[in-house]
């Protein structure tokens, strides 16, 4: 009996007691479950329905080709030639996908080859470009019309620079005619100085030997406390401080009060810099970024542009007695001459051999710019070629920091070991401060603006009288470390020398000079 299913022999058979209909039993439940009827009558079935029913053990008959020696010769043969055929096929289409790959990987090699000389052939010419650009500059009543991709108003917006060979920028170089800008500004400069007297304001040395701290001004963040760099715009009497917490802050001394903090920096703020008669701070930070900030008419300080041309912390940051560009020094081993307004990176100078650059400051005439480097090396630069005019070698550990004195003639430079004083025009140093032990450095030195005082800060900050070359130069005030940190990390003479602003790690920034009247106050007050 065959299953009325299937059309076979079942082999659990079982029988409906309202159809008497023989199903395989595996396959009559599933079709209850799924439908709850017979499939053959259409009428209502369970499970109680179903009988099953007792047979001895079915046997399937073998196939007719199985039956017999030949017929089994036919289905292997059969099955045979249908693997062959697969086979084939398969073959077929292995041949068809190498031939498509070995097409496309040659599409690709030509596509590739084609792109190289055509990038070869682009970096020659903007080389050309370059070469042409500096070597005949701009007219400036032409400047105003280029429209050239990338230039906004004749001038390349910052961080458009172009690409050369092996994806380096190609800079604009410092042209013949901001030469020329430089070296008029120097001539004028060296004029004023053999004419300039000195100012009958300026503070004595008595008056310095009186001085004391005036008071003390907690400017950045608790979190990470720590001045690191200050700057004096004197014709404002402000005051600019850089802090480990990533911020400047811009203090209006008179009246003690911060007028503006300049956040946007990722990193601890390294140095910071005013540009006078311009509203303009820049600031130079541990993120690898220069940022430029403009004062607006509320009074805050905007980021004017965000420069991100070195590839390592930016140390110093030194702007040019034109007020129009400054430059910057990183660790990347490089210094970065930028246009102020555009933000342009004009020329990146690398020194190769040294150290990564720590400390960087122009020369009061401008085509000079000094520089100091992790491995204890002070450079001097000529700016106009870009070259090393001459080393000073000497220092034990990183140059901390370099200033320049007024009369063109002197040069202090702070290291590890202390303080060296370099004659320029001998270029050889005529006097070394070994002023603290060995565990403490020398954090920062500077010149007044008449050139008259030196002061250095590092366990505590000492101002020493500008004597000649031969003569002594006398220390002539001592002020302690007030911090708690046995560190003061930077110093800064204000105007006449009739205060000085020192920074330290405890986040203070301490204003020394006279009280009002002129007398330093009693010990008891």
């Amino acid at each position: 009996m065959n299953c009325s299913i299937t059309g076979e022999v079942p082999e659990v058979p079982v029988v409906s007691k309202i159809s008497g209909l023989l199903y395989e039993k595996r396959l009559i439940e599933r079709h209850i479950i799924d439908y709850g009827k017979c499939p053959i009558t259409g009428e209502p079935l369970s499970m109680d329905d179903i009988v099953p029913l007792k047979t001895g053990k079915i046997v399937k008959p073998r196939p007719m080709q199985a039956a017999s020696i030949p017929g089994m010769l036919g289905m292997f043969q059969t099955e045979w030639d249908s693997l062959m055929l697969s086979n084939f096929a398969l073959e077929q289409q292995l041949h068809t996908a190498r031939q498509e790959l070995s097409h496309a990987l040659y599409q690709h090699d030509a596509a590739c080859r084609v792109i190289a000389r055509l990038k070869k052939e682009r970096d020659e010419a903007r080389e050309f470009l370059v070469q042409a650009d500096r070597t005949m500059p701009m007219p400036a009543s032409a400047e105003a019309t280029v429209n050239a991709p990338g230039l906004t108003n004749g001038k390349r917006a910052p961080g458009d620079e172009d690409l050369g060979p092996a994806g380096k920028k190609i800079r604009a170089g410092i042209s013949t005619s901001i030469i020329g800008e430089l070296t008029d500004c120097n001539s004028a400069l060296s004029q004023q100085r053999k004419k300039r007297q000195i100012s009958p304001t300026l503070a004595t040395a008595d008056s310095i030997e009186r001085y004391t701290q005036l008071n003390s001004h907690p400017l950045h963040k608790t979190s990470k406390p720590g001045i690191l760099a200050l700057d004096i715009l004197s014709s404002k009497d402000i005051i600019a401080t850089a802090g480990i917490d990533a911020n400047a802050v811009i203090f209006d001394r008179p009246s003690g009060t911060v007028l503006s903090t300049l956040s946007g920096h990722s990193k601890k703020v390294t140095s910071v810099k005013f540009v006078s008669r311009a509203d303009l701070v820049v600031t130079g930070s541990a993120d690898k970024t220069v940022r430029v900030w403009k004062e607006s008419e509320q009074g805050n300080y905007d980021c004017r542009h965000v420069l991100k041309d070195h590839t390592a912390e930016v140390q110093a940051v030194t702007v040019h007695a034109t007020n129009s560009y400054f430059v910057t020094a990183s660790l990347d081993n490089t210094w970065c001459f930028y246009d102020l307004s555009s933000g342009l990176c004009l020329t990146q100078v690398e020194s190769p051999g040294s150290g990564g650059y720590t400390a960087a400051s122009f020369h009061p005439d401008g085509l000079i710019l000094g520089t100091g480097t992790s491995d204890a090396s002070v450079k001097i630069w000529d700016v106009k070629s870009q070259t090393v005019a001459a080393t000073f070698d000497g220092h034990v550990g990183a140059v901390t920091a370099i200033s320049f004195s007024e009369n063109g003639y002197f040069l202090a430079t702070a290291a590890h070991d202390g303080v060296k004083l370099w004659d320029l025009r001998k270029l050889r140093n005529f006097r070394t401060f070994s002023l603290y032990d060995e565990n403490t450095p020398t954090q920062s030195v500077d010149f007044d603006h008449s050139g008259s005082y030196l002061a250095i800060a590092g366990a505590d900050t000492r101002v020493y009288q500008v004597a000649n070359v031969k003569s002594e130069w006398n220390c002539i005030k001592t002020f302690p470390d007030l911090s708690g940190t046995g560190k003061a990390t930077c110093v800064k003479f204000g105007d006449d020398g009739k205060y000085i602003a020192v920074g330290s790690m405890d986040r203070n920034l301490r204003i020394f000079g006279l009280p009002e009247g002129g007398e330093a106050p009693s010990e008891e007050s």
